[in-house]
């Protein structure tokens, strides 16, 4: 995934998770407000209903059987009537009421005779007064999950003691509730689709720009690049000549400096062919263990001139075959191996060795060299980042280990750094082996 897709990938869940943040909080703090404005109207009504029932039986001396059970229509409330705590009974149907309705009854008596703590009491006029309080499943309230909002009115009338009990039921409240959070949350779902959708293309329009400008830098570099071969090659090809017949002492400087920066175009065009998503890679089977060996072998003249000792290691048994770029792996290991003989003082050791450890390759290159600092570590692996003590080598551009970790990765495999035991560092790369996948 190249840079462009990374940021257009980061902008969408930025722009969608700021966005869907703010929906969502709004939208709870509208059904918060929403919830306690209907339940405080619904309160409101309840009330409405008590000063009106409270006022109808300070103005009837008689208290009619129609007049008490049509509170009851609509299961609006269950009423219940106690004159001089004798329960007073208007429907001659009663023997025939439902369990619920006795039991919401009998518990909001015995709750309300209780004197719970939770109970609020209103005044409605110098002879009668109402008790509110709410009967839940913690108030032992099987019968209905959602409760009762309940009220008993309070009245003394000539020589009798009056008291009403109305319990309404909060199912119907509970259930407008409900559809209304149902509804809220199939209107936020297809809001985040929508949104999550725009967040996407407009990213990715605002990257276009960038992405058409990133375009345009890679083909110069690439066409600069193939450009600048041609006369590379014939510069090479004149210091060459002019060595031969000892022309100009000057020529062998010109040659590295072409040689160099042939080096540095090469290495420019595999990161670009990496950034591309075009980097070459044809898998083959490869003994591995042979390529490490023919690595370690081509630098022994290159260590031997700086009195390095350089070894590779092997498992007793052969290795599985590895399905890799060959010549991939073997320019990784020839990049790490010439930063070790690079930066490994004269008398140090290299080590090259290869193993296959739960169904992947291990490659380790050892050095005993000048080591690599906690912070560089983070680094190394950056494009033209070079330590302090590589800076004076012209050699070296900051491009090889790059390279290396964009090659690796291509493979599906990864890269570590540690340090070595006695100083200098550990390079480790892990190989899936793919031959048996």
């Amino acid at each position: 995934m190249n840079t462009i897709k990374k940021a257009h990938l980061h902008l969408t869940l930025l722009n969608g998770c700021i966005t869907t943040l703010i929906l969502i909080v709004m939208t709870l703090g509208y059904l918060l407000i929403s919830e306690n404005n209907m339940m405080k109207n619904k309160m409101y009504s309840y009330q409405s209903d008590i000063y009106t029932i409270a006022s109808y039986i300070e103005q009837q001396d008689i208290i009619s059987n129609t007049w008490l059970s049509q509170l009851e229509s609509g299961k609006k409330y269950y009423v219940s009537l106690m004159d001089n705590d004798t329960e007073f009974l208007y429907d001659t149907n009663k023997i025939h009421e439902s369990d619920e309705r006795r039991q919401v009854l009998d518990k909001a008596w015995r709750y309300y005779h209780h004197e719970n703590a939770s109970m609020t009491h209103h005044t409605l006029s110098y002879k009668s007064s109402y008790t509110s309080f709410i009967l839940s499943q913690e108030n032992d309230i099987s019968v209905n999950k959602f409760g009762y909002c309940c009220f008993v009115i309070h009245m003394e009338k000539n020589t009798s003691t009056l008291e009403i009990l109305l319990a309404a039921p909060l199912e119907t409240i509970k259930k407008q509730m409900t559809r209304q959070r149902s509804l809220f949350l199939g209107i936020i779902t297809l809001a985040l689709i929508a949104i999550w959708i725009f967040a996407y293309i407009f990213t990715g329009k605002l990257l276009n720009p960038i992405e058409a400008s990133r375009l345009r830098q890679n083909q110069f570099i690439a066409s600069a690049s193939h450009e600048l071969r041609t006369p590379l090659a014939v510069i090479l090809s004149c210091a060459e000549a002019g060595l031969d017949k000892d022309v100009c002492p000057e020529l062998s400087t010109i040659k590295n400096e072409a040689l160099r920066t042939s080096r540095l175009l090469n290495d420019m065009l595999t990161l670009l062919s990496c950034d591309t998503g075009h980097l070459d890679i044809k898998p083959v089977r490869t003994q591995l263990d042979t390529l490490v060996l023919n690595a370690c072998e081509a630098f022994e003249n290159m260590a031997a001139s700086k009195n390095i000792q350089i070894s590779a290691s092997l498992p007793e048994d052969a290795l599985p075959d590895c399905v890799c770029d060959s010549e991939r792996i073997t320019q990784v290991l020839t990049i790490f191996l010439h930063n070790a003989v690079s930066y490994t003082p004269a008398g140090g050791k290299i080590r090259l060795s290869a193993d296959y450890v739960n169904k992947h390759f291990e490659i380790k290159i050892s050095d005993t060299g000048v080591g690599i600092s906690d912070d560089e570590k983070a680094k190394i692996f950056d494009r033209f980042y070079r330590s302090e003590k590589a800076r004076s080598d012209k050699n070296h551009f900051g491009l090889g280990l790059a390279i290396a970790y964009d090659i690796i990765t291509a493979h599906h495999g990864s890269i570590k750094v540690s340090d070595t035991p006695g100083g200098g560092s550990t390079f480790l790369i892990i190989l899936r082996n793919q031959a048996s996948s």
